[in-house]
Formats: structure tokens, C-alpha cells, sequence
């Protein structure tokens, strides 16, 4: 007799998530997206193993901060050479790289581990609203918890459709 013992592959399974960054606050948002990162969402959480989900950010250009932080706050990084230190204050960061201010955040919300890198290349931001050939993995949208318009339950979404629907559209 086989019996599951433990999770099953099914319970590890990753789902991408959609989130709107149009006028939300940078932590709150952040915050959120790390728990799924890290997979703090799911009943089979466990923090040695890496079982979080995919997030897509969209509209990142339009992410809030509050209080003074517009004006404070700066993007310091080194290059390891004497006079090497760089110092972006956020606005100019916002008009440059509006993605790196997220993932920025993001990543001082992970814990400080050798999953970390890992879990952030799960995460993918973009400045608009168009995402690419990526919208078609969204399974689930943060503005009401719902499933996309157009998911239908009677059919499968498994790697393979999504291979074979990508190879469709690729080809035409």
C-alpha cells in the first residue's frame, strides 16, 4: 500500500502571484512580498527549505513612500576602492531603476541566508503595467484575491500547457 508520507510535490508547487504597486507604500508592500518569497503564505512552511512562490510586481514607477523619506532617504553602494562610495538619493533612483527601489527593500526584508538570492530571483518588477509573456503565468491577483478572468478550471495549468501555449504564440 503507498501512502504520502511528509508533503507531496503538489504542496511544493510554486504559483505565481501579481501585485499592483500603484499607490501602495513601499514596506507594507514589501513586507508582503518577502512572506510569499519565503513561502510564509502555505501550511507547509519550513525556513530551511526554499518553498515560496513567484511574485510579478507591475507600476512600479508609482510606489508611495511616506513622510520625508522622498528627500532622506539614499542608495549607498561601494565599489570597494578607496573614494569608491556612490550615494543615490531615492528620487533620481526613482527615475533611473524604479525596480531596484523594490528589490532593495524586498531584499532587507528577507532573512540573511543562503536562500535569499534564490528566493529574489523569484521576483520580477517591472516599471509599467505590461509584463510580457509572463502575465500568462499569474494565477493569483493581489488586489482581491482572485483568480484572472480568464483561468478556466477545466483546464490543466501545468508546465507543460504553458509550454505549449508559449510555443503558440511564439510562432505566430
Amino acid at each position: 500500500m503507498s501512502q504520502a508520507v511528509g508533503n507531496t510535490v503538489l504542496a511544493y508547487a510554486r504559483v505565481w502571484h501579481h501585485v499592483d504597486a500603484s499607490d501602495r507604500i513601499l514596506g507594507k508592500l514589501a513586507e508582503r512580498i518577502a512572506l510569499v518569497l519565503m513561502g510564509k503564505h502555505k501550511p507547509i512552511y519550513d525556513p530551511g527549505v526554499d518553498c515560496g512562490d513567484y511574485v510579478i510586481v507591475t507600476n512600479s514607477r508609482k510606489v508611495l513612500v511616506t513622510g520625508r523619506k522622498a528627500e532622506q532617504v539614499l542608495f549607498r553602494k561601494h565599489s570597494m576602492y578607496p573614494g569608491g562610495l556612490k550615494e543615490t538619493p531615492y528620487k533620481d533612483m526613482m527615475i533611473k531603476k524604479p525596480d531596484e527601489i523594490i528589490r532593495h527593500a524586498v531584499s532587507g526584508m528577507l532573512p540573511k541566508n543562503k536562500l535569499r538570492e534564490r528566493r529574489l530571483e523569484r521576483l520580477r518588477i517591472f516599471p509599467s503595467y505590461h509584463m510580457g509573456r509572463m502575465g500568462g503565468n499569474i494565477l493569483r491577483s493581489w488586489d482581491d484575491g482572485t483568480l484572472p478572468p480568464d483561468w478556466d478550471p477545466s483546464v490543466p495549468t501545468t508546465t507543460m500547457t504553458l509550454q505549449q501555449n508559449w510555443r503558440s504564440t511564439s510562432k505566430s
